[in-house]
């Protein structure tokens, strides 16, 4: 499960940083050693939360065009909310 979840941070970084995405504000908590890292791109916004001795349990979160909470388990989950909602802009 380990090298899945690794791919997958690394898959969506590779994508963010080829697309253009730039971080928006990192939050720290220093007691729980937990990352908050918020990516934008146009109108579209995704957060991670990564632990800072554990990067491969990073977890993402996006919203759908509707604004509703979506949990990213695969980059095309990413992609899929990320290009709905490109394709709602005028």
């Amino acid at each position: 499960m380990r090298n899945i979840r690794a791919s997958l941070h690394s898959k969506i970084h590779n994508w963010i940083d080829s697309f253009g995405f730039r971080l928006n504000a990192s939050q720290v908590d220093r007691k729980s050693n937990v990352t908050t890292n918020h990516y934008f791109f146009e109108t579209f916004n995704f957060f991670e939360k990564q632990r800072k001795d554990h990067p491969e349990k990073s977890q993402f979160l996006c919203f759908d065009p509707y604004g509703e909470k979506m949990k990213v388990k695969s980059l095309l989950d990413l992609q899929t909310a990320f290009f709905d909602n490109i394709s709602q802009l005028k």
